[in-house]
């Protein structure tokens, strides 16, 4: 399975060893903290947690293993420099009873977190085999999830009672934890909240406003097919008020840019990956990576998407809000409920209900640029009030280490 994971380019090249448990480096000296994050939304989460406990633990080693090659870069992107020196990343050995045996027999963790729903019960029966303490951090358990294991109570039992402790992501999440017996839960809140901002290329930030200083402009952002367009007709229908109306649409899978220009019909259509320029009058397709910070910074102004069309879903709500951003979802957002309802508590986020909601919605903020702004700053203000989290979240689980940790 792993060779044809690498095959298909899944896997890294040269450290396939890893995923076997097997590690030819030495275990650094003193004390040693295991993070366990699946992939790019978890790591995502845990980047402070990971500066917190460097800062609250000077002696202490960080190591982070994570499950995707995706996840892999963006730490090596993300990762503050100051930092590179006191933490690791290694790829997750796979459940396998050896090769968990021999990763822990290896790097001899003095404690563990996994981040929201990574319980893989081979490694967890090994960290208790050892002596190791465990806590599941930023945990998530689904009503659907919550069925299943009450399906296998035993199981459920066994698994969860290895964790010594639990900071649950939200009440709701604590309390199906606890329905299934888990001892030691709290929930200090989501680490999403406290994520760090996306981030962006200063000098194109710059050459892009000055190239486009004074016309009216909107994002499309995460835009999964079909919603595409739906965001041309709203195009249409918003540039006769508007002139020199730019529409921006971020697909989530940028290989899609060529199947989204298609569908442009009559609108003027540019494509970024090929180098061509934002129109005079049309939508722009960012079809590149790792370029939203910079889409959310320029636009002020955000539509989430796979959230039109439904079963949907939603996209992360959070970005564009911690930027700044007046936003606006869809009404199929069922994977990010709470944040949807926290931001429109708020008053940074409105739930449109289809395209002609969506065009009355963004005509009114290109009009009165003063709303916009209200917007935004409700919605970045209600995440600031969670910049507590990753400090109180390492905390956590320096308290797991022994009492001669210092």
């Amino acid at each position: 399975m792993l060779l044809l994971r690498l095959r298909r380019g899944k896997e890294a090249p040269g450290r396939l060893a890893e995923r076997r448990g097997i590690d030819r480096t030495p275990r650094p000296p003193g004390r040693l903290v295991w993070l366990h994050a699946a992939s790019v939304g978890e790591t995502m989460s845990v980047l402070p947690v990971l500066a917190s406990l460097a800062e609250a633990s000077p002696g202490a080693t960080i190591l982070l293993t994570t499950g995707t090659l995706t996840s892999a870069r963006l730490l090596a992107q993300r990762l503050d420099p100051t930092l590179a020196n006191r933490v690791l990343h290694r790829f997750v050995p796979l459940d396998v009873p050896a090769w968990a045996a021999r990763f822990l027999d290896h790097w001899r963790p003095d404690a563990a977190g996994f981040v929201e729903s990574e319980l893989w019960p081979n490694l967890l029966a090994a960290c208790r085999t050892r002596g190791i303490p465990v806590m599941l951090v930023n945990g998530r358990l689904s009503d659907r999830s919550l069925a299943r294991w009450r399906r296998v109570p035993g199981t459920a039992r066994h698994l969860f009672g290895a964790l010594a402790r639990i900071q649950a992501r939200s009440e709701s999440d604590a309390d199906r934890l606890r329905e299934l017996g888990c001892r030691c839960v709290t929930a200090p809140g989501d680490l999403k909240l406290a994520a760090p901002a996306l981030p962006a290329d200063k000098a194109e930030l710059h050459r892009l406003r000055t190239l486009l200083e004074g016309r009216p402009i909107w994002l499309a952002a995460s835009t999964h097919p079909g919603e595409e367009a739906l965001i041309f007709q709203v195009h249409r229908t918003l540039q006769a008020n508007h002139p020199g109306l730019l529409t921006i649409v971020a697909p989530r899978h940028p290989e899609r840019g060529a199947a989204i220009a298609a569908e442009a019909g009559g609108t003027a259509a540019g494509r970024r990956s090929l180098g061509e320029p934002p129109p005079a009058d049309g939508v722009w397709i960012v079809d590149t990576l790792g370029e939203m910070g910079l889409w959310y910074r320029l636009c002020g102004i955000a539509f989430v998407g796979r959230s039109l069309i439904a079963p949907g879903g939603g996209q992360n709500p959070l970005e564009p809000a911690r930027l700044g951003c007046a936003i606006a979802v869809g009404p199929q957002t069922g994977n990010f409920t709470d944040h949807v309802a926290m931001l429109g508590a708020a008053g940074g986020l409105a739930v449109v209900r289809d395209t002609s909601d969506l065009a009355a919605w963004v005509d009114r903020l290109l009009r009165d640029p003063a709303q916009r702004q209200a917007m935004g700053a409700a919605a970045s203000g209600a995440l600031q009030r969670h910049g507590d989290l990753p400090g109180r979240t390492a905390s956590a689980l320096l308290d797991l280490l022994p009492a001669d940790w210092a």
